[in-house]
């Protein structure tokens, strides 16, 4: 519901830009010419290769030429990258690790930037200026894989860096800064920065990143698009690429169109029973059974032997559709007559069927068979049951789970810890929580955000303030950076104990100077707290560290929190022992139990993505249609203010 701008450029109203599902543009390679003046801004390298041809875009504005130009450099000069296609499909990795060249301090201040100057009216190409004959492409890298989650400042800072004189970005920036709009739904930025770059700036590894993405937006007819458009752009889709399209589909409750695509092909492709699995546990995903037995028998008509990731796939959604003793007829038939043997995926669905019916005996049972066949289940599914163990108030029996997968070479990861650290939290168990943590340590697990907000939230509200504290300057040691949920954390806790007002003011302080734009409700809370206990120049003081900050979101916030609306708690009839006490424990709870919901709070959302727009004023003139583009779902979007969101000049000349 969100209101989208989609970049085009005003100076062709009879031109709309290219979908990226179209076919492309033939381009028309010139020669580059870089004056004296503008090479003069960044050292030459000794030896200059000679200058890539310029691809001229039609339609384009100019600084989404450059990025063409610096794409098309970039895939004609190096090695395809490692891209996302090979990633697993609930949570993409980075394309590649972090070059080795790359500055660390160059890459902290340029993600610094970015984060302070994150909003659409913040003068970001200003603050780059200082960077670029420090700038270089592993750098450039480095900056939009970690700012993944600022996708509108990424693409500003990548147009701007592609502008400059002798740039070229690496190959792999194009991916890592597509996986970020295309993570954030910017569908409409997506597709304006791909439809204007050349088909040899692109790659085979950028199409399942978008089958993904549009699957997960519930797109599917654009997904199949994409795929349909592969071949147009020199990528004549393979097995392997219909095997992408139709998982993201199936995973993401779309099986019906996979279902329906899968049909449509006909004979284009020589189908295996990875493909007839695929539909197949896609419909387990949808709990639709009866839906999954058709496509295994019209497997089995059509000549495809099923295999064991085939069986498992038709028991999984047996088992999910709560038809167990089928399942277990199927497990049968797979040893009998299809002569194959099971594996620990095998007895994956019927461990996940007792935990989903709370029923830890028959967990437990199944792992029993799974140990006689020497089978170890894999870590997701030991989770499940120490979860389902955790929920039942079996704390012993999931330390023994725990156990168990240190002993067969399953490494625990931190949602293993996780469920144990939630019930020792839920039941004020401070010292079980405090070893457990110790535990993560020894074996090399680093708790993460929902590790600490959990353990922080139970020592403060039982009143170790001291340990508290000590958990919170251990976590730099093991190398975890607090964010906003965690600093809310501590300064809701302490500004709802007595005597802790001025701690909470310190948390606050070193939040601002880290750059780390807090939440309306920590300064609303903060606020609130000091004027009741009369500290309005700490207030004060606050408030102007606030101003003087180098984020322009905090600098924003600083209005807030001089405003005035808490002083009518601190009224002359107020009584000063009163004021002094602490909240009421159930506003706590009530308090805490909002920290997670704060961490996608709609304010925040909008400060990252840029999408904040003033309120229109009752006289303000209706722009001109010319002035307005309607894209795909049919929403209209500002040219004007679409380029002033990324810091161009929406009539400049091509």
């Amino acid at each position: 519901g969100s209101r989208v701008p989609l970049v085009i450029d005003a100076s062709h109203p009879q031109s709309p830009p290219t979908r990226f599902d179209q076919a492309p543009c033939a381009p028309t390679p010139t020669p580059t010419a870089i004056s004296s003046a503008s090479a003069g801004r960044r050292q030459a390298p000794p030896q200059r290769r000679p200058a890539p041809p310029r691809w001229e875009l039609r339609g384009a504005h100019p600084m989404m030429r450059s990025a063409a130009r610096s794409l098309a450099s970039a895939a004609n000069r190096r090695l395809a990258p490692r891209g996302l296609c090979s990633a697993a499909a609930e949570k993409p990795t980075d394309p590649c690790p972090d070059p080795a060249d790359a500055d660390p301090q160059l890459v902290g201040a340029l993600c610094r930037v970015l984060s302070d100057f994150r909003g659409p009216r913040h003068d970001l190409r200003a603050a780059l200026r200082g960077f670029e004959a420090r700038l270089t492409p592993a750098a450039a890298a480095s900056v939009l894989r970690r700012c993944r989650n600022l996708p509108v400042p990424s693409l500003r800072f990548f147009l701007y860096a592609a502008a400059l004189p002798g740039f070229t970005h690496l190959s792999e920036s194009l991916l890592i800064l597509a996986g970020s709009l295309a993570g954030a739904r910017l569908f409409p930025l997506l597709r304006s920065l791909l439809s204007d770059l050349p088909p040899s700036a692109l790659s085979r590894d950028l199409f399942p990143l978008l089958f993904r993405a549009y699957a997960r937006a519930a797109l599917p007819d654009d997904a199949i698009r994409a795929f349909s458009s592969m071949e147009r752009f020199g990528f004549p889709p393979t097995l392997a690429d219909l095997h992408s399209l139709l998982f993201a589909l199936s995973h993401n409750g779309l099986v019906e169109h996979a279902e329906a695509f899968f049909r449509e092909l006909g004979t284009q492709f020589d189908v295996s029973a990875k493909t007839y699995t695929i539909l197949i546990s896609g419909w387990a995903v949808a709990t639709k059974p009866e839906n999954a037995r058709k496509l295994f028998d019209e497997m089995v008509e059509r000549g495809v032997q099923p295999d064991v990731p085939a069986y498992n796939a038709l028991i999984d959604a047996l088992c999910r559709g709560g038809d167990v003793a089928l399942a277990q007829a199927q497990l049968k038939d797979m040893q009998l007559s299809g002569g194959l043997v099971p594996d620990a995926a095998t007895y994956g669905p019927f461990l996940r069927y007792a935990c989903t019916a709370k029923d830890a005996r028959a967990a437990l049972r199944v792992l029993d068979r799974m140990r006689a066949r020497d089978l170890t289940p894999n870590v997701f599914t030991y989770n499940a049951v120490i979860r389902l163990l955790c929920e039942l108030g079996e704390i012993d029996e999931a330390y023994n789970i725990l156990c168990e997968m240190d002993t067969r070479g399953e490494k625990p990861d931190v949602w293993s810890y996780n469920a144990l650290l939630s019930a020792h939290c839920k039941l004020k168990e401070v010292n079980k929580a405090l070893r457990l943590i110790a535990r993560m340590d020894k074996h090399s697990c680093v708790p993460d955000r929902h590790s600490y907000n959990m353990l922080l939230k139970m020592l403060i509200s039982v009143g170790r303030i001291d340990k508290a504290i000590e958990v919170w300057d251990g976590m730099e040691k093991r190398g975890f950076h607090p964010g906003s949920a965690t600093y809310a954390v501590m300064i809701h806790g302490l500004a709802c104990k007595r005597g802790r007002a001025e701690e909470a003011c310190s948390y606050f302080l070193r939040m601002v100077d880290d750059g780390i734009p807090p939440y309306q409700a920590t300064c609303q809370v903060l606020r609130d707290r000091l004027l009741r206990l009369g500290l309005s120049d700490d207030l004060e003081m606050l408030t102007d560290r606030m101003r003087r900050s180098t984020s322009c979101t905090i600098q924003d916030l600083a209005s807030f929190m001089c405003s005035k609306r808490g002083e009518k708690i601190n009224s002359p009839n107020t009584d000063p022992e009163v004021s002094g006490l602490d909240i009421d424990e159930s506003e706590w709870h009530e308090m805490g139990s909002k920290i997670d919901e704060l961490e996608q709070s709609i304010n925040d959302l909008k400060a990252e993505m840029g999408t904040d727009t003033p309120a229109k004023k009752p006289d303000e003139a209706k722009p001109s249609d010319s002035a307005l583009v309607r894209d795909r779902f049919g929403v209209q979007y500002d040219v004007e203010s679409s380029c002033d969101l990324l810091d161009v000049e929406p009539n400049a000349e091509p």
